[in-house]
């Protein structure tokens, strides 16, 4: 188990901070040089809200930073919502971060943040289940198939060592409401795990957004959405972010939208 930095060695870690829109109206704090967010966090919380417009109660599993679940708190203001962080840099980023956005849209009064493991009883009794929505974005990286980072932040963003996308089925799915979803988002190949998880946890997948950085590559990641009840058919669709020529595409823009950016002239 890694120890805990102490004080100094946070403020340390936290030295070199930028401050970053996921949204107009949301602001964060993040390392210049550690875990930031990126597409996979706004698709994840686009997609949430397609198949769960209006969340009354959300829980973002792992939410680092907080890019998702303040995204969330901003696009449904009568949300109430609950995010859980185990790794102390990214919990103090998140802490900081939900303080800079309390005043806006009443966050601060509608989001509570938790850290620890929603694996641990201590955790999940602070917890005001069942949730209409679940969120996650997992590592991608089993241990051993990707190379760690030099900053612990990094790595615990992107490879497996408190667990992978199974673990956040596992351990969303009890915390579902009946008619609830649970909103993963994974590394492309990711999809037999993520079958066999939703199995396991007696869920099943109605939707997938697989989203592909620039047309005529291979799919970098895809979004997931289960439910206690099976769709006659799971829907699916692709999202490309760039064209051929590396141009921003109708569905960038569109992401771009969602987070209330008007579009360049």
């Amino acid at each position: 188990m890694t120890t805990p930095p102490h004080d100094d060695e946070l403020e340390a870690l936290l030295a070199d901070l930028t401050l970053d829109r996921p949204t107009a109206d949301v602001s964060v704090y993040q390392r210049r040089k550690g875990h930031r967010f990126s597409s996979d966090d706004v698709v994840t919380a686009w997609a949430a809200l397609q198949v769960c417009p209006s969340p009354q109660r959300a829980l973002d599993l792992g939410c680092g930073l907080g890019s998702v679940l303040l995204h969330l708190a901003w696009s449904v203001p009568g949300a109430v919502l609950d995010g859980i962080e185990v790794q102390d840099v990214s919990f103090e980023l998140l802490r900081r971060n939900l303080a800079h956005n309390a005043s806006h849209a009443r966050i601060g009064e509608r989001v509570s943040i938790h850290r620890g493991d929603v694996r641990d009883a201590s955790t999940r009794s602070a917890l005001r289940p069942p949730y209409d929505l679940v969120t996650g974005t997992p590592p991608y990286f089993p241990p051993g198939t990707a190379s760690h980072a030099d900053d612990e932040q990094r790595t615990r963003a992107r490879v497996e060592t408190r667990g992978g996308i199974e673990a956040y089925v596992e351990t969303g799915a009890p915390l579902l409401a009946p008619d609830g979803a649970l909103v993963v988002c994974g590394d492309a190949d990711a999809a037999d795990r993520l079958h066999a998880a939703a199995s396991t946890a007696h869920l099943h997948v109605t939707h997938e957004f697989v989203v592909v950085p620039r047309a005529g590559r291979p799919p970098l990641f895809t979004v997931w959405a289960l439910r206690r009840a099976a769709a006659d058919v799971a829907a699916s669709r692709t999202l490309v972010l760039r064209d051929e020529h590396g141009e921003r595409t109708a569905d960038a823009r569109m992401m771009r939208a969602f987070s209330g950016f008007p579009e360049k002239e």
